[in-house]
């Protein structure tokens, strides 16, 4: 199976790569993206523009995977090149929809993991990370004009989008993220209910994914939610205690699965 995902992960690291590349226009970006798209389009049709198309095209068809999670993720990556304006919270889970979500369903598809409650809560963990990937980058997107927190949020927490962008901290900006970071770490506790309906070996590595997400919200706690000054990452020693941490955090997951009666 590693290279049916590598073969995905190339196609989302390259389209991501292309809507993320603050060195070229917005115009040329929405171009790349389009031939890119286009170039995808024909290779469901068996026309290859390259090896690269074939492989992807051969990996869909032998692992009977849903197009349409592709063109959800080269939607995301469009509005990233055209730049986002959200209103409200329900519009980033929208956009998480098409950003994030489709990646775990891919990862569900190719282990022939189907069923609702499997879904919803893969898509707890994506949405979860992909918030977790936003707080941590704020000191990088807010000065492009990337700002992934609602405007009727920053409204309410008196959080001024300029302070964002020149990376002012306020203590009004860490009202808001620890609001945040809270809400993300509900998302991971539902969503780690997924890990008991996994197979061995996938279990291990969503479960070492979710650590790391959660990591990062704690070293964003640890610096009072600044993360202007620095930018949360995870380091070696992190890998080891994730690593170390994760079969016990599996097993309460295994006492909460029980005492929920699932």
């Amino acid at each position: 199976m590693k290279n049916d995902i590598a073969v995905i992960y190339r196609f989302a690291r390259t389209a991501d790569d292309i809507a993320d590349n603050f060195n070229i226009p917005r115009e040329q970006k929405l171009s790349e993206l389009k031939k890119f798209k286009v170039d995808f389009v024909k290779s469901l049709t068996g026309y290859y523009e390259s090896d690269f198309w074939e492989a992807l095209h051969r990996t869909i068809i032998n692992r009977k995977l849903s197009s349409k999670h592709f063109f959800d993720l080269l939607e995301a990556f469009e509005s990233d090149a055209r730049g986002n304006n959200f209103e409200t919270f329900p519009d980033i889970l929208n956009y998480c929809e098409k950003s994030a979500n489709p990646v775990g369903r891919i990862i569900l598809e190719l282990y022939d993991i189907c069923d609702n409650v499997s879904i919803r809560f893969s898509d707890k963990i994506c949405t979860g990370l992909q918030l977790a990937n936003f707080y941590q980058d704020v000191s990088i997107d807010a000065p492009q004009g990337r700002i992934y927190f609602p405007n009727d949020e920053l409204k309410k927490f008196g959080v001024k989008k300029s302070a964002l962008t020149s990376l002012n901290f306020t203590e009004n900006f860490a009202r808001l993220l620890e609001f945040s970071v809270n809400r993300v770490k509900q998302m991971f506790a539902e969503g780690k209910n997924l890990i008991k309906r996994l197979p061995p070996g996938l279990d291990n590595q969503i479960m070492w994914t979710v650590l790391a997400g959660e990591e990062i919200l704690a070293k964003i706690e640890k610096q009072n939610y600044n993360v202007f000054l620095n930018r949360p990452k995870i380091k070696a020693f992190d890998v080891i205690k994730i690593l170390l941490a994760a079969p016990f955090r599996k097993k309460q997951i295994n006492y909460e699965w029980k005492f929920l009666g699932e």
